[in-house]
């Protein structure tokens, strides 16, 4: 990873392309903030002898895409900018990408654009056991997530159900933030 000339940004991203596909893992998944409380959305995948994550296949036999459009609908409807960035959102999720991996580099391309970060995206050329610095395995469902607190970097910013929630609720997708700050989100995440 390599910082952007502010050294707050990274502008070139290392993304690895020949790991095998980790279970229960973000790989597939994310989370969303909903009227009753924080709600999984979740592509499902074909399970096969390759695993690679390069060659997982996406289930389209299931309606994942529709379900996972609702929920985003009805948890963010009224937030002051997922109409305006849902209909390229869904556009993408609609697409049919066979694999999972390029389902996730199109979305993760779409989020660093509307989010404002120009950071350039390159998949490895052989699996490192170790890197430089090696941010593969530090956040995950199922380990705690404190990342940000423990750096004293913890901001919240707006997000539609606080009010019945009572607090800021972390550990969401970056959806959540481009939905409710919309271009500002640049600056939230600046401001980290």
């Amino acid at each position: 990873m390599t910082l952007s000339p502010d050294r707050v940004l990274p502008s070139c991203v290392e993304l690895e392309a020949f790991e095998n596909y980790q279970k229960q893992s973000y790989r597939n998944r994310c989370y969303i903030i909903a009227g009753d409380g924080v709600q999984m959305l979740q592509v499902p995948v074909v399970h096969g002898a390759d695993m690679g994550i390069r060659s997982v296949l996406v289930d389209y036999s299931t309606p994942w895409v529709v379900r996972s459009e609702r929920a985003l609908s009805t948890a963010y409807e009224t937030s002051a900018y997922f109409h305006y960035y849902k209909e390229e959102l869904f556009r993408i999720m609609e697409s049919g990408m066979p694999t999972l991996w390029e389902l996730n580099l199109e979305l993760i391309r779409w989020c660093l654009k509307e989010t404002g970060i120009a950071a350039s995206l390159s998949p490895t050329v052989s699996f490192r056991k170790e890197a430089e610095e090696d941010f593969r395995y530090v956040i995950h469902p199922k380990k705690s997530n404190d990342i940000l607190e423990g750096l004293g970097l913890g901001k919240p910013y707006y997000q539609v159900f606080r009010d019945r929630m009572g607090s800021f609720t972390k550990g969401l997708s970056i959806l959540d933030l481009l939905f409710n700050e919309g271009p500002d989100s640049i600056l939230w995440l600046k401001k980290l």
